[in-house]
């Protein structure tokens, strides 16, 4: 007993020398990384002082650099990171990778790059008199080093520009940099690891990255500069399977891991008017609905398809029928009954709708809702895929198959038209009774007939059918949607590129110019 007291004692009182030994203090620690025993006598209050003048002079100049200040008040203004990586060389790594920010299409001046640059080799030549003259020369390198490192990280993590703030039509929840940000990024043990990790970007990221680099035509470098920017904004998780809709590419995917289930062509909405703005403070003005401009663009959206129908009801959105129904019925009083559309006042189905006098209302005052019943000529088609969303856009089958032929397939008012929705449909319910049911709605064949032996399969016909009404079935899982905006993009280990339809490319490009090459 008495060997094992005196043997586990004294090893216990090393093992609490050595886990409670004092951190050294700046003063110690210049010292050490200068070679220069004058900065022991350090004084913390004054530096203090000198430390928050320079901090308030910089974010007179430099706006973001006031972020930091809570920070450095929670450490008693100390200089952090000159600290912990002056003597380690991690500033100098900081630098390099300033210095080649520009390899991500950013200006290495935003950082600071050439003021660190020199406030690093005047801290190091130690040309000081006293260590109090040394103090203006921590306090900006430790200030600017810290504002660099922030804002290199934050835009390559999460992206330089926050979409939701320049697109009106971008209803996407991106990660963006949160209180505990800046707190825990200046106390990483290791600036190395933190910066090196950053680099390592997603295979579409590298791609465009590699392109970037080497093009020597300005136009395609702009186009991967912006692509570049959108892949670095954090999107929510998708998970294994989810379906991804390209505006500019007019393709749907349905993606399993790496593994595409299916793709097939969609119409998304038209471009707004290219005076859209202007026209828009007209009608703010006026009122007058003839003033009224265009703008159907499908937005950028994330959500979970919930559920679908077959047969669905199309309930005309009041601008459509302000518009395009309110000139057609004045036109032709058979429209209506052609179109298989029933007309709604106070809830109320009117049984008549020729009896109406349509000339009495103004279209700025429209008091009734249009419903256009199942039929293969509606406009939905034969099935219609539901997602919550702001903006009321859905998935859907369409009466006007060529457009699926047209090059440029912006045409519909926002929803996404889909070429092939029975495929969907069947990947979606995964189960075969289920979608011989959905099959048997749109009065198709089954897949397996009664003794469970395979049937051929056929095209969708497009019977007029009375008496159809709208059935609705769920997905086997509520399955995510990502609708995205991408005009340039690695496929095949080539890069495709896609002309900008919304014009988003223009608006993301001049967002960018404050912190771009």
């Amino acid at each position: 007993m008495k060997t094992f007291i005196a043997f586990f004692f004294p090893a216990l009182l090393i093992y609490f020398f050595i886990t409670h030994k004092p951190k050294p203090s700046t003063g110690e620690l210049l010292a050490e990384s200068l070679h220069d025993e004058k900065y022991l006598s350090f004084d913390s209050i004054a530096f203090d002082s000198v430390f928050s003048a320079e901090l308030k002079e910089l974010s007179a100049k430099y706006v973001n650099i006031h972020k930091l200040k809570a920070y450095y008040t929670s450490t008693g203004n100390q200089p952090i990171l000159i600290n912990k990586y002056l003597s380690n060389n991690g500033i100098d790594t900081l630098l390099s990778y300033l210095k080649t920010s520009g390899d991500h299409g950013f200006n290495p001046n935003i950082f600071h790059t050439y003021d660190i640059e020199e406030l690093i080799n005047k801290l190091r030549k130690n040309d000081f008199s006293s260590v109090k003259d040394s103090y203006p020369t921590i306090s900006r390198l430790e200030i600017l080093s810290a504002d660099a490192l922030v804002r290199y990280t934050s835009y390559l993590k999460y992206g330089a520009i926050n979409p939701k703030e320049i697109f009106s039509r971008y209803f996407i929840d991106v990660k963006r940099p949160d209180s505990f940000f800046i707190p825990s990024l200046l106390n990483a043990v290791n600036i190395v690891d933190t910066l090196s990790s950053l680099q390592g970007k997603s295979a579409q990221y590298k791609a465009l990255q590699e392109k970037y680099l080497n093009s020597k035509n300005d136009s395609i470098k702009k186009v991967l500069l912006i692509n570049m920017e959108r892949l670095r904004w954090v999107l929510p998780d998708v998970g294994k399977q989810f379906i991804q809709v390209n505006i500019p590419d007019f393709r749907l995917v349905f993606f399993d891991g790496k593994d595409t289930l299916t793709a097939m062509k969609v119409c998304v909405g038209g471009p707004k008017d290219l005076d859209y703005d202007a026209q828009y403070k007209v009608f703010e003005k006026t009122g007058d609905i003839k003033d009224r401009p265009e703008n159907r663009e499908t937005p950028m959206l994330f959500s979970n398809i919930k559920k679908l129908y077959t047969n669905p009801v199309w309930n005309i959105p009041e601008s459509i029928a302000q518009t395009e129904v309110y000139t057609m019925i004045r036109r032709s009083s058979n429209y209506l009954k052609r179109k298989n559309i029933a007309v709604y006042y106070k809830n109320k189905k009117i049984e008549n709708p020729s009896t109406i006098r349509w000339y009495k209302y103004d279209r700025s005052n429209f008091p009734f809702l249009f419903v256009q019943q199942p039929s293969s000529d509606n406009s939905l088609g034969r099935l219609k895929f539901i997602f919550p969303n702001s903006s009321s856009v859905y998935l859907h089958d369409t009466n006007f198959k060529q457009g699926f032929k047209l090059k440029n397939r912006a045409i519909s008012h926002g929803c996404i038209r889909v070429e092939n929705p029975l495929k969907l449909a069947e990947l979606l319910v995964v189960d075969t009774a289920k979608y011989d049911s959905i099959r048997k709605e749109l009065r198709l064949k089954p897949i397996r007939n009664y003794a469970g032996q395979p049937v051929s399969r056929f095209k969708a016909g497009q019977i007029p059918q009375k008496d159809l009404a709208p059935v609705r079935f769920s997905p086997k899982a509520e399955t995510p949607i990502l609708v995205t905006y991408f005009t340039a993009w690695s496929e095949n280990n080539k890069i495709e590129y896609r002309p900008d339809i919304y014009k988003l490319d223009e608006k993301l490009w001049a967002a960018m110019k404050k912190y771009r090459l």
